[in-house]
């Protein structure tokens, strides 16, 4: 399983990483610590927070949301799998994305929920690049 640092973490959510430590020092995402002692959130438990705070209205601080080059970085949610294609879906920050693939490239990439991922939009197709 995935786990991410704090500072990681704020960043696939859009906020800074003083916002991410309230949060877990709050008790809105759980934390442990990694063999070197630092604050780690496992990949599940940040793509389901990811998921909640997009739904609420978003972060307790106001950040712009920019698509440089059309990337979006940000965590697996969902995975549909079928026999030949595949649906995944992406929290970058606010943005839900979501992208029809095939299944051997979801295999291939590793993805699964709680991994980080790339969404890059070009026209009306989304491409997933796992980071």
């Amino acid at each position: 399983m995935e786990s991410y640092t704090i500072g990681r973490a704020a960043r696939l959510l859009g906020v800074s990483p003083d916002t991410a430590r309230r949060w877990a020092d709050a008790g809105r995402i759980a934390t442990r610590r990694d063999e070197g002692g630092r604050r780690v959130v496992d990949g599940r438990d940040l793509a389901a927070f990811s998921v909640e705070i997009a739904r609420s209205g978003g972060a307790d601080e106001e950040t712009p949301y920019t698509s440089v080059r059309n990337s979006f970085p940000g965590i697996v949610t969902a995975i549909k799998l079928g026999d030949v294609a595949a649906q995944v879906e992406i929290q970058a920050g606010p943005h839900r994305l979501v992208s029809l693939l095939t299944r051997e490239a979801v295999e291939e990439l590793g993805l699964e929920v709680g991994v980080e991922a790339t969404a890059r939009v070009k026209s009306t197709n989304v491409h997933i690049d796992r980071t």
